[in-house]
């Protein structure tokens, strides 16, 4: 949850009709957007053989004539604002750059230009805009494996560009008009503005499913052709799909992978891209997978949650900028977005967490009666002390939900807690019990001593073993398998001393 963004919600409305089935939406579309737009990776290793130019050229000199070029850029500020703005780290970006510059010498136009920009978002996600816009999310970058798996993402993004696909789909879906309500969705600040927003982005990313085959065919011939390893698409699509599966809510009932409808689905484009890879001879024995080069350029990455959105860590949210922290009920799953802190938990209970700026010190028992909250039931309404700190509790009912809603107040802040269940469950006051209870303010010390989340590359010494190393992540309860997954290790791996890995901590 940004600073900015909960500043701006000052007082929004928050309909209790159909939010918990709302929130829980939120957190299971999380694959969806991990995996939206399109899904390939793959990585190389090239070496530059010539010298900078005297006198090179700027992307903006050699597209300003371009209207694909136009295209993308007026669509390029929507999608970096709404992925949490650029990444910036000059050894990741030269990583990316040099894997795209061994792309494009063997693409199907090598006098493409290109801009690529590291999109700062743990989600998962590639995606490509006409006239060379293409966009990799560090989240991507942290799950690959290797060099040869980010080239498979960007030779397929690149295939799009280069087949005039965007331009294909501008047409289709009337692009001014998608483009105005983008506008719209990224300066929206409620809720259903954001999934809005979010639906734009899919829709913009979003391929036929025959352009889709097409971008996967000329983008595992790219790899070969640039010397990586042709079958690191398969492998990336089986990584994600792994991914997802591991991030899923309910792996064996997720409904967001109905995106596949309109996708080739995740066996077909495995088999497809290793048909195509057997070109290049059998695998394993042909092409670069890059990894050392690869893991250099990644090391220090940013992992999960940004500062400015506060951290999750197991089943606590903390924010050293604000200097609050909360727990969750066990067995829940935080997922922490722009606007809001989502949570949602056995039982189909959801709860929203979120602030509103506070100027006019109002009482906190006159603000629940303002209006913000639907169902509400006034009669409800106390006036109550956390932790030392001014708060309010009140319950509301809609359809099929009853809702606790607790606020309390630090400075010109009022945090927002809002918990829902189904109807006459009595899971209610237990659950808004552990949040409310938890809720405190930071010690200085405290707040000081939070630390972000990064990608560490380590070397595997005498002695060590999966279990001591997973031992070693951070941020996860379910250490061993996030460990297997971004190290690409199976039940059967084996690891030995001299080996690098990557691990999850501080």
């Amino acid at each position: 949850m940004t600073v900015n963004e909960r500043n701006e919600r000052n007082g929004g409305h928050l309909s209790a009709r159909g939010i918990a089935s709302t929130l829980r939406a939120s957190v299971a579309g999380l694959a969806l957007l991990a995996l939206a737009g399109c899904q390939t990776a793959i990585e190389q290793s090239y070496e530059p053989s010539v010298s900078p130019s005297a006198t090179p050229q700027i992307v903006d000199e050699v597209q300003k004539n371009d209207p694909r070029a136009q295209m993308g850029a007026r669509e390029h500020p929507r999608i970096v604002a709404s992925y949490g703005g650029e990444y910036k780290d000059e050894k990741t970006e030269r990583l990316v750059a040099r894997i795209t510059g061994a792309l494009t010498a063997v693409s199907e136009n090598p006098n493409q230009s290109y801009r690529i920009t590291l999109l700062n978002s743990p989600a998962i996600n590639a995606f490509a805009l006409p006239g060379g816009y293409l966009y990799v999310t560090r989240g991507l970058l942290a799950l690959a494996d290797d060099a040869s798996e980010v080239a498979a993402v960007l030779s397929h993004e690149m295939a799009h560009v280069t087949a005039n696909h965007g331009i294909q789909r501008q047409q289709r879906e009337e692009a001014e008009v998608i483009a105005s309500r983008v506008v719209s969705e990224v300066l929206s600040s409620d809720l259903a503005g954001k999934q809005a927003l979010a639906r734009g982005k899919l829709r913009l990313a979003a391929f036929s499913r025959n352009q889709e085959l097409q971008a996967d065919v000329i983008g595992v011939r790219m790899l070969g052709e640039a010397g990586y390893d042709p079958y690191a698409a398969a492998r990336f699509l089986d990584a994600m799909a792994a991914y997802s599966r591991f991030s899923s809510v309910d792996p064996e009932n997720d409904q967001s992978m109905d995106f596949l409808s309109s996708h080739p689905n995740a066996p077909q484009r495995v088999e497809l891209a290793r048909r195509h890879a057997r070109a290049f001879g059998p695998e394993g024995t042909t092409g670069d997978r890059g990894r050392d080069y690869f893991l250099d350029g990644i090391d220090g990455l940013l992992y999960g949650d940004s500062p400015q959105e506060g951290y999750v860590r197991g089943q606590t949210f903390l924010h050293g900028k604000l200097g609050i922290r909360f727990d969750v009920p066990a067995g829940f799953q935080i997922d922490n977005k722009a606007e809001a802190v989502l949570a949602t938990g056995p039982g189909e209970i959801a709860i929203r967490f979120d602030g509103v700026a506070d100027t006019q010190h109002r009482s906190l028992t006159d603000y629940i009666a303002s209006g913000w909250v639907t169902g509400l039931q006034p009669e409800t309404i106390h006036a109550i002390t956390i932790n030392g700190l001014e708060a309010a509790t009140a319950r509301a009912s809609a359809e099929r939900w009853d809702f606790d809603v607790t606020v309390l107040r630090i400075d010109t802040q009022i945090y927002r807690f809002l918990t829902a269940v189904p109807k006459g469950m009595p899971s209610l006051e237990p659950t808004a019990d552990v949040l409310r209870n938890s809720f405190r303010r930071m010690s200085p010390q405290e707040a000081a001593a939070l630390k972000p989340l990064r990608i560490r590359v380590i070397t595997v010494a005498p002695g060590d073993t999966l279990a001591t190393l997973s031992a070693r992540m951070m941020g996860t309860d379910r250490k061993l398998d996030l460990f297997r997954l971004i190290n690409a290790l199976q039940i059967t791996s084996t690891i030995k001393p001299g080996d690098r890995i990557k691990i999850i901590s501080e």
